[in-house]
């Protein structure tokens, strides 16, 4: 990890703790106030539990001009995102992402989309009816079982190096149900005090970054039920798709893919309105292109199950998979790394 960062993160935090104002803010201080010292491993800790909610720059006495210029929102944030890029696995990618994330995500959904639509053209279609008609079940097990796998195991082996590196111990259940049932109900963008955090607006408390971001999560964990449940329908019960509205597979996924797209397109919002000194500036542009391509991955689904009966069915496919596949390939290296990490962040801070 970058030595500068970590260094004026140390400084930042130091003054902090010598200060206390901001006791009961958020998860950071309790953490960041059992310390007198702070290694490498207890600031990428501290930056990995912080949710840039920016309360604590807009209560700092200490900010700038003053002669200690404290911004920790900040420090934290280019921490955590070189945090990110240090950990991965490969690291070459995550880096190439954090410079040209929007540029790589739209290459990668247009290239896959053209290469889906090749794909039926070379004989690659299955002869079934309606999704199948255009691409065999076989050929979209055989891209996508391995597109999902593999992010997995880079996932894992990014959040076994961030494990080692913040001191992390055995867990137990209970360390994970505290987790689990913070990041349910985004306790820390709600603040302290239970007003909600200053993300957009420095004399406005809101707790709109909070929802937003419950409803990208839920509505992507509705979206993942209702393909779990599609593929237990097709292997297990011998039901191919596709299905009714009434079906479980749609019951899930039309709400999740309104709940994704909706919080996507709010959280794009509240991006644009918030002060971008006060996170990582230059991560800026590929977190938004991360909750673009998560927007459009929701969006794309619903309108494939709105026109997929019409001529546009083919093309409007091709986009979807193509969008849902450059979403799975570039998952750890792209801000939705975050959660996995911000959940390790909880499950050791549970350990305290």
């Amino acid at each position: 990890m970058q030595t500068e960062l970590l260094q004026e993160a140390r400084r930042q935090a130091e003054i902090c703790n010598a200060c206390r104002y901001c006791e009961g803010f958020c998860s950071v201080f309790p953490a960041l106030h059992r310390e007198r010292a702070f290694s490498d491993g207890d600031l990428t800790q501290l930056a990995n539990l912080c949710h840039n909610c920016r309360g604590c720059y807009y209560a700092c006495q200490y900010t700038d001009p003053h002669e200690f210029g404290l911004n920790l929102p900040a420090a934290l944030a280019e921490v955590r995102h070189d945090s990110w890029d240090s950990y991965a696995w490969p690291a070459p990618a995550a880096r190439a992402f954090h410079r040209n994330g929007g540029m790589i995500a739209l290459a990668a959904v247009l290239g896959f989309a053209l290469l889906f639509a090749i794909a039926r053209f070379a004989g690659n279609a299955g002869g079934g009816t309606g999704y199948y008609a255009v691409l065999s079940h076989n050929l979209m097990v055989a891209i996508f079982a391995p597109a999902f796998l593999l992010p997995l195991l880079s996932l894992a082996v990014s959040l076994r190096r961030y494990w080692t590196a913040v001191g992390g111990g055995r867990i137990s259940l209970s360390h994970i149900t505290e987790a689990f049932g913070s990041a349910a109900r985004m306790t820390n963008l709600a603040a302290g005090h239970g007003e909600g955090c200053n993300f957009e607006d420095e004399d406005r408390f809101s707790q709109g970054r909070r929802h937003v971001h419950q409803a990208v999560m839920y509505g992507f964990l509705l979206c993942f039920a209702s393909t779990s449940s599609a593929t237990v329908l097709h292997y297990v019960f011998a039901m191919s798709a596709p299905y009714g509205f009434f079906s479980l597979p749609k019951l899930l996924g039309v709400p999740g893919g309104i709940l994704l797209t909706l919080g996507c397109i709010g959280m794009a919002v509240l991006k644009l309105k918030a002060d971008k000194s006060l996170g990582d500036p230059s991560a800026w542009g590929g977190e938004m292109a991360f909750v673009l391509l998560l927007g459009f991955v929701g969006f794309s689904g619903l309108a494939l199950y709105a026109l997929g009966s019409t001529a546009l069915m083919p093309l409007i496919l091709a986009l979807h998979l193509g969008a849902v596949l450059t979403f799975f390939l570039l998952t750890p290296f792209t801000k939705m790394a975050h959660g996995f990490y911000r959940l390790t962040a909880l499950i050791r801070e549970a350990q305290n």
